[in-house]
């Protein structure tokens, strides 16, 4: 292999490591203001799109040992990496699919944690709600027994004071 693929094949790498997941999509007939838009639109969830060459790019998964997908990657690929929110980045790029008048980015797969996603498991990955929304429900679901708790103990004394205030009115 030439150096400027092993250069290429390293940055490749590089991308990969930034995250947990990857996206791949399909590049095909995106303009270079879609791109900027798209880039705009990942940035606060400290997503990056980045345009790769498929050889390189199986390359790369097969020096990380990473499994790729057999079908589905004809036409143009890029993907999709980084930021820690990957239902956030899927309905991101969900959205922008929906919302392009071509339907240009349609999804082609992706990996979370070394396993191989298809479009129905990204499609429910998209439906998650966000992180501080999944946070949310933890912390309400951890406060509940205690909360129930209190309220039962609360319970006896309160029974107690309403027979009390029933017998004072007499």
């Amino acid at each position: 292999m030439r150096n400027e693929k092993k250069l290429l094949v390293e940055e490749i790498k590089k991308h990969l490591d930034k995250s947990n997941y990857v996206f791949f999509t399909d590049f095909r007939g995106i303009t270079v203001a879609d791109v900027s838009n798209l880039r705009q639109k990942l940035r606060p969830e400290k997503g990056e799109f980045h345009v790769v060459k498929k050889s390189l790019l199986r390359k790369a998964t097969e020096e990380k040992s990473l499994p790729m997908p057999e079908n589905g990657f004809e036409g143009q690929i890029a993907l999709v990496v980084g930021g820690e929110n990957p239902p956030g980045i899927a309905k991101l790029l969900k959205e922008f699919h929906k919302n392009s008048k071509e339907e240009k980015l349609a999804m082609r797969g992706g990996l979370l944690n070394g396993k191989l996603l298809d479009l129905q498991d990204i499609t429910m990955l998209s439906e998650l709600p966000g992180m501080d929304v999944l946070r949310t429900q933890f912390l309400v679901l951890l406060n509940t027994p205690a909360t129930q708790l209190v309220r039962t103990m609360n319970a006896v004394p309160q029974g107690v004071l309403n027979v009390l205030q029933a017998k004072a009115r007499m």
